[in-house]
């Protein structure tokens, strides 16, 4: 049991994305609300340096999901929302190492004025699914 992504024929072919996920009946759905750059203490990290965001707002992500029970190969769905103006392809590369997949997540990117924490340049929340482990 696991989640099915497809990258339908007819639909753009990306490696670094799908167009549609299948969780199965029975996976535990985890939800994080979007991560900014920010420390334990609430304090902004990477001011004004977009990659240095996007490096501690997957970190953020990642604590969550453990949190959770589950990683980054359980994302079935990013969103990911940038600053307008904020260069995008240095946020990405500096979080590359974290989508790359042979069966991408679907991703969800978008340009806003300005995020819900003065400063912030990037803001990251995930869907995902865990399956159950097959009994052995």
């Amino acid at each position: 049991m696991t989640v099915e992504r497809l990258r339908p024929q007819g639909l753009v072919r990306s490696p670094a994305f799908s167009h549609v996920a299948v969780v199965p009946p029975g996976a535990t759905t985890i939800y994080v609300g979007g991560q900014n750059a920010v420390d334990a203490d609430g304090t902004l990290v990477g001011e004004g340096d977009v990659a240095a965001q996007s490096v501690r707002a997957m970190e953020n992500v990642k604590t969550a999901l453990a949190a959770a029970g589950a990683s980054i190969g359980d994302v079935v769905q990013w969103t990911v929302l940038f600053v307008a103006g904020t260069d995008v392809g240095a946020a990405y590369r500096a979080i590359a190492s974290d989508l790359a997949s042979d069966e991408p997540a679907l991703v969800t990117g978008a340009s806003v004025t300005a995020l819900g924490f003065p400063g912030a340049l990037v803001e990251i929340a995930v869907v995902a699914a865990v399956t159950a482990v097959p009994s052995s």
